[in-house]
């Protein structure tokens, strides 16, 4: 990659504030730091280039704090790390705040490092120093953040660093926060300050569950006899997966996933018995529904999920378990709590520690035999794509053309659309989809989408996402960093020309007030004049083709996508799609 420099004169010993910051960079195995720059934190600028050399961690440059947050977001989903990002003072962190939301949803860990001051007045500068110095930065995220600090010595970053690394990558996982005085970033050390053995200040292991309660679990799921599960945020490593698989397989259990979350379980098992969705399509609510026995493993709202089979979730009769540490998390400030659900058996525990203690208990209940008897479940439909498509693209035909186009390579799809139906495109490993963005926060997912393919370069996978028009507009300037540091990804644009979910709320609202609905596009629409995104994405050195109007060329310039990126570089599609979504979302009211 591009922008690595060494130190001309040679390694040279720690002597200022931010150089002990940046050894506790290296120390604590960061890779890489997202940044766009500011005078705030120039002293850790320096000893980032000057003093470490540009190597562990290598800096990466944004256009935008928005792209330094998400890029972190996207790189922690695709590999389970944190990354580190660096925000200029409080105007970098403002900016910077609806991707930390995002990544804080998503329940993603991240070193979010900041800076303000000089908090000593007579080292500030007048006027901008203190517009851009603030009392208790971290009040701007201590919501939405899992822990913050702003260290006051030389020590107290050492132990601001510590912490930070063992909280943010503890369970539940969580972005967090160091400020870094610009005072003390350029202080001059008057004796040396250790970093001390990382390995006594670990992160403790993921909680797991009593004897009695495994018990209790096993207890009702053996005697269960439509059990279903819900598959939310679990792991993405490999004997993880397997291991949901074969408890699946042992129950004979129906088994749901979201589209919302990173790939849990293969969508083309049998027992996989509705594509995986945003909302619960009718199929699946007819397998919540149908269920006497409900595992929810970390499902984010729960609640939501049994609302939309009967309003009224206290009265459903199957039993629930809920295996979740996410309520460690919840504050109040956030509705990202949700609903409270009615839980026979709450278990705070992570996951998929939870199903390697269940496994062997409830095999033995069942006396070793697995409950399944083979039948398929799966209502996946045949592959095709709509009727128009020799004239005209689909939402859905993007998802059946990604489909045929992957044969038997890896691909790790970043991100999806709002719309996406998740009946055509199938997962079949941990790291074939990364999940949404966590907020809703739009502009997320070019930046998510570098990110990960960041963290995947030279892995083999292909990293692919789909995006909606403007969610890519507002997050364009992502593609320059992609291209700069050579980071391989394919931008599909699903370009419907408008803000369409926001049409469909003005719809809704046009119904229940008895008004023209004919008038939803207005202040929706992106057109007149249309938006050039080719020539957007090659402003930032990508190259792109489109737009594409049929899917013919769809197939083709997918073909040609890949190509480029399996060569190393970005690549772009522009794909004019019809409005209207394969998966309507839900809308209040109508």
């Amino acid at each position: 990659m591009k922008d690595i420099e060494v130190p001309k004169d040679g390694p040279i010993s720690s002597r200022w504030g931010s150089d002990i910051a940046a050894d506790m960079l290296r120390a604590l195995g960061i890779k890489y730091v997202a940044l766009n720059p500011g005078a705030s934190y120039r002293g850790l600028h320096d000893s980032l280039v000057n003093y470490l050399g540009n190597r562990d961690p290598q800096m990466l440059l944004c256009l935008h704090e928005d792209h330094v947050v998400s890029i972190a977001h996207g790189y922690a989903k695709a590999s389970d790390e944190m990354m580190a990002c660096v925000l200029h003072s409080n105007v970098g962190l403002l900016h910077g705040l609806m991707g930390i939301y995002n990544a804080w949803c998503d329940r993603m860990p991240m070193l979010v490092l900041g800076a303000t001051g000089p908090v000593e007045i007579e080292k500030r500068r007048p006027w901008i120093d203190w517009i851009h110095t603030s009392k208790d930065q971290g009040a701007l995220l201590r919501n939405f953040s899992k822990w913050d600090d702003e260290p006051r010595s030389p020590e107290g970053i050492v132990e601001a660093f510590l912490r930070a690394a063992r909280t943010a990558r503890a369970a539940p996982r969580a972005p967090v926060y160091i400020c870094l005085d610009a005072g003390l970033q350029e202080q001059a050390l008057t004796k040396p300050v250790p970093v001390p053995d990382l390995a006594r200040y670990k992160s403790a292991a993921e909680p797991s569950a009593s004897v009695a309660q495994i018990s209790e679990v096993a207890d009702l799921l053996a005697n269960a006899r439509r059990p279903l599960i819900l598959m939310g945020r679990v792991s993405r490593n490999p004997d993880d997966w397997d291991r949901r698989v074969r408890l699946a397989e042992m129950l004979g259990a129906s088994v749901l996933t979201s589209i919302r979350e990173r790939s849990a379980f293969p969508t083309d098992h049998a027992l996989h018995a509705a594509p995986p969705f945003f909302w619960l399509s009718k199929r699946a609510k007819e397998v919540v529904a149908d269920a006497d026995c409900i595992l929810s493993l970390d499902w984010a709202d729960l609640n939501g999920a049994l609302q939309q089979t009967t309003r009224s979730t206290p009265t459903i009769g199957a039993k629930i378990i809920h295996v979740s540490l996410d309520s460690l998390l919840h504050n109040g400030w956030s509705m990202d709590c949700f609903g409270l659900p009615p839980v026979d058996a709450p278990v705070l525990s992570g996951p998929d520690t939870f199903v390697g203690q269940l496994l062997p208990v409830l095999q033995e209940r069942l006396g070793g035999k697995s409950r399944w008897d083979g039948s398929n479940r799966n209502v996946t439909p045949a592959l095709e794509y709509s009727t128009d498509s020799a004239r005209e693209i689909a939402p859905h035909d993007v998802e059946v053309a990604l489909e045929k186009a992957r044969a038997s390579k890896k691909i790790t799809l970043a991100h999806v659309t709002i719309g996406w139906a998740g009946d055509a495109y199938h997962f079949h490993d941990a790291l074939d989809f990364l999940g949404h963005d966590g907020g809703a926060g739009l502009a997320a997912g070019p930046g998510i989408t570098v990110g990960a393919a960041l963290a995947l370069k030279d892995s083999g996978r292909v990293v692919v996402s789909v995006l909606g028009d403007g969610d890519f507009i507002q997050g364009i300037t992502a593609l320059w960093t992609a291209a700069h540091y050579r980071i391989p990804a394919l931008f599909i644009v699903s370009n419907n020309r408008s803000n369409f979910n926001d049409e469909i709320h003005q719809e809704a609202v046009a119904k229940m007030r008895d008004r023209a609905v004919e008038n939803r596009w207005i202040g929706q629409r992106i057109d007149d004049p249309v938006v050039d995104i080719t020539a957007m994405a090659r402003a930032q050195g990508v190259d792109a083709e489109g737009p594409v109007h049929t899917v013919p060329d769809l197939e083709v310039a997918i073909a040609r996508g890949l190509a480029v990126v399996a060569s190393g570089k970005p690549y772009l599609i522009d794909t004019w799609v019809k409005p209207g979504y394969a998966n309507p979302p839900l809308s209040r009211g109508g």
